[in-house]
């Protein structure tokens, strides 16, 4: 039951982060630059997605640092 519940957050979790930058990305590179900016910038969001999803605890490292 423990093991279900770990792999469904990180699933919530990856799914969540991802979204959210990519989201974050394509409203600002349209906001900034038009529709070159939102493909570009949505991709970027999505490789930066992709990495923060991948384990919690590299955003919280992120954070930390900051």
């Amino acid at each position: 039951m423990f093991k279900f519940l770990k792999i469904a957050f990180r699933v919530i979790w990856a799914v969540c982060m991802i979204v959210s930058c990519v989201t974050f990305g394509v409203v600002y590179g349209w906001q900034r630059h038009g529709w070159m900016g939102a493909i570009a910038l949505g991709f970027v969001g999505l490789v930066a997605g992709t990495f923060l999803g991948y384990s919690p605890e590299f955003l919280l490292q992120i954070l930390h640092v900051m």
